[in-house]
């Protein structure tokens, strides 16, 4: 924390017309000033830009923007220079190795955010939505990361954790004035209510926190079925684009073909796996061995029919697959006579011809249905989504569930503080506000260099 941490903030060096270099610490002026035209840039006040050039000895290395920003109103709580040159990786490369040669240290990755975090600029779950913000795809992403990083989301827990601390505070009482039994009788009846309105929320944040993984992770939907029944056909129609090979041979799809679409603020990647039989060629066997994989790690599958063919066997068997997870059949090439007979299921059927796009939206409107879309609410996606949090909060309300229990079974008033506590650290281990040094750490690592 002591060091002056230095890196290249934009990614894709020399691709830009511009990069950034920043630096953070107590030394980033007294560097830049060894390098920068202008030697009183420290003087100048914060949050300024500054014209110049970037210099080693008397050698210009390049005309640049430097913005200054002094500690405390800065990312890191530090001084912060970053200096805006041009886009070329020598000199972008050059001007860093000037930096360090002056004093600083490369900024090993999300440094940048560990030190806002532990400067106490933000918190833990801030700090993750930080990476989640850089790494969104879609709109939906971006917000869920925004309602995370401006606060919104912290509040949910904050407010969880006051309860709970407004709880301790009447049990603690009586604990430590057991004299009062008529108040203590009335502290148990009391609580209740509070135990249960706690319980409610934290189900409540759990149970929506399935639909912001939805969005943040996106959906996986295998196209499932034996060669030559329309699968790459139906991806190519459902991403209006020709992604797939198409051709009348079968065993054309000799791997995983990926397409995706946004729908509804949701990322969907349809994946056209090889068809599905039995093979001597050994190239199509792998591919068939591929298929099954993805069968078995799909969030939603779609076994595509053909209206023209019987139903075999192995159809059969990935139907009643498909009926112990998430799917739906599709019956394909509608256009020609029937001679199929779908087995009874459970799976609803959608029937159609891709060939000219028969059936495309009733497959779309089927995949919401399942996902449960209409009851996301756009407006307000201030959900959690990460895995670490959920977990943290699945666990306080086991807490809050034993305390009810005990609560129920007449237990002593301390026995149901000593769960309420776990409850409340919990939770605030989910913000950050206890933690332990090596989970901060490779929290961290996962950032990118420059952030």
């Amino acid at each position: 924390m002591k060091d002056t941490i230095a890196a290249i903030s934009t990614n894709n060096i020399g691709v830009g017309a511009i990069n950034i270099i920043r630096i953070s610490g107590t030394e980033a002026f007294a560097i830049l000033t060894k390098i920068f035209s202008n030697s009183k840039i420290g003087e100048a006040p914060s949050h300024t830009i500054h014209y110049g050039y970037i210099k080693e000895k008397d050698l210009i290395v390049d005309e640049v923007l430097v913005m200054i920003m002094k500690a405390p109103k800065t990312y890191t709580k530090e001084d912060i220079v970053e200096i805006n040159c041009h886009g070329g990786t020598s000199v972008t490369k050059k001007i860093l190795e000037l930096v360090l040669k002056n004093g600083a240290r490369l900024a090993e990755p999300g440094e940048f955010t560990k030190r806002a975090f532990l400067n106490g600029r933000i918190n833990l779950m801030e700090a993750e939505a930080v990476n989640d913000l850089l790494e969104a795809k879609i709109d939906s992403q971006s917000q869920i990361a925004l309602n995370s990083l401006n606060g919104k989301t912290t509040e949910l827990i904050s407010e969880l954790r006051e309860k709970i601390v407004s709880l301790l505070a009447n049990i603690e009482v009586n604990i430590d004035y057991p004299e009062y039994q008529d108040e203590l009788q009335i502290t148990k009846q009391n609580i209740t209510p509070m135990l249960e309105e706690i319980k409610y929320r934290l189900n409540n944040i759990i149970k929506e926190s399935q639909n912001g993984q939805l969005i943040k992770n996106g959906i996986n939907v295998a196209i499932i079925g034996k060669p030559n029944v329309g699968k790459s056909s139906l991806l190519n129609a459902l991403i209006e684009e020709d992604k797939a090979i198409v051709t009348d041979i079968q065993g054309t799809t000799r791997d995983i073909i990926e397409g995706q679409i946004i729908y509804q603020g949701i990322l969907i990647n349809f994946l056209d796996t090889a068809g599905i039989r039995q093979t001597s060629d050994e190239i199509e066997k792998i591919g068939v061995e591929k298929s099954k994989k993805i069968l078995a790690q799909a969030d939603i599958a779609i076994l595509v029919l053909n209206n023209n063919e019987k139903i075999t066997e192995e159809e059969q068997t990935i139907l009643k697959q498909i009926e112990q997870k998430t799917g739906f059949i599709f019956v394909n090439k509608t256009d020609l006579p029937t001679n199929l007979t779908v087995p009874s299921t459970t799976l609803p059927i959608i029937k159609g011809n891709v060939i000219n796009n028969e059936g495309i939206e009733n497959i779309k409107k089927e995949i919401i249905k399942i996902l449960n879309l209409e009851n996301i609410n756009e407006k307000d996606y201030v959900y959690i989504t990460n895995t670490r949090q959920i977990s943290l909060i699945k666990k306080s309300l086991t807490c809050i569930e034993n305390v009810i229990k005990a609560n129920q079974d007449n237990l002593p008033i301390d026995i149901l503080a000593i769960d309420l506590k776990e409850a409340w650290d919990l939770l605030g281990q989910v913000i950050g506000e206890s933690y332990e040094e090596e989970l901060v750490d490779n929290i961290f690592k996962r950032f990118c260099l420059g952030k």
